[in-house]
């Protein structure tokens, strides 16, 4: 379970000009990501802009990235859907090597009931060769993964063995830590809360922020996981504002906007996205210029 510790990144899928996948910039990002000490990656994820590729590309990306990754780091690969029958082979096609989980997101549009919720992950779970991360995010899904759900699911299958909480519901933070297995994690799935959920028993962050400062944000989420907050708290601040513009005009747009300055890959994103617009590129450039000084 360790391996789910700590800063996760859900990694943005880079472009080129044409809209093709930028594997070079993929590349860049990965080996950044390693060399920044982050300690667990997660490939196709909403950051990773899954929506608007096809079956191919995601293949050829989740291959890709266990390539250059190379063992260095666990990998999750990022495997959601809302119709549970073609989820279920998608992910007994998934070719699971150099992965050590799937992140699936709670079903959007739908709206089901928890009930509903429920035998879905189940079905997914009895369908999996890997262990399976929850992912709870009523932003984008319409619906809530509640609590009870939650921990009834982390109880009745041991390969559910966390969930990514995206609801900024610290009631429900509350209830899932002291309903939940011992063993489940808890994983913050918004960067501006993974210090306060971390001081719940939270067991780290899915990051979005990561892609860019990777050393900056794993070095904040490692004190606050040794309880070091007084140390934490002034990293914590410093990244306020850098993570308030990342998301001001959508993600993954403002991360990009970001890499581009670093030389990491491009900024293009892939419709309906669209870049940032200038005034906020270079409000999220000087803001980085600040933290890496």
């Amino acid at each position: 379970m360790k391996r789910f510790h700590g800063t996760g990144v859900a990694l943005v899928t880079p472009f080129n000009a044409d809209g093709s996948v930028d594997y070079e910039g993929l590349k860049n990002l990965i080996n950044y990501m390693v060399h920044g000490k982050v300690e667990y990656l997660v490939s196709l994820g909403t950051t990773g802009e899954a929506s608007t590729l096809n079956k191919n590309e995601k293949k050829k990306i989740w291959e890709f990235t266990a390539e250059i990754n190379n063992g260095r780091l666990p990998l999750v690969a990022g495997i959601g859907g809302n119709n549970t029958a073609e989820l279920i082979e998608e992910i007994k096609a998934f070719e699971a090597n150099g992965y050590d989980a799937v992140l699936s997101a709670s079903p959007y549009y739908n709206k089901p009931t928890q009930e509903g919720i429920y035998q879905h992950y189940k079905a997914i779970s009895e369908a999996s060769a890997l262990d399976i991360l929850l992912y709870n995010v009523p932003g984008r899904t319409a619906s809530n993964l509640s609590p009870e759900t939650t921990c009834r699911l982390a109880h009745d299958f041991k390969n559910i063995i966390a969930t990514k909480e995206a609801s900024g519901s610290f009631d429900q933070f509350n209830q899932i830590m002291r309903d939940k297995p011992e063993d489940f994690l808890l994983i913050s799935g918004d960067d501006p809360i993974a210090l306060p959920m971390i001081s719940l028993g939270a067991a780290g962050v899915i990051s979005v922020i990561g892609n860019a400062l990777p050393k900056q944000l794993s070095d904040l989420i490692r004190l606050s996981l040794e309880g070091n907050f007084a140390q934490a708290l002034p990293a914590h601040l410093g990244l306020i504002e850098f993570t308030r513009l990342v998301f001001a005009e959508g993600n993954p747009a403002g991360v990009k906007a970001a890499l581009k300055y670093l030389d990491i890959c491009g900024d293009k994103v892939r419709l309906p996205l669209v870049n940032v617009s200038a005034d906020l590129e270079q409000q999220i450039i000087q803001q980085v210029k600040k933290i890496i000084a």
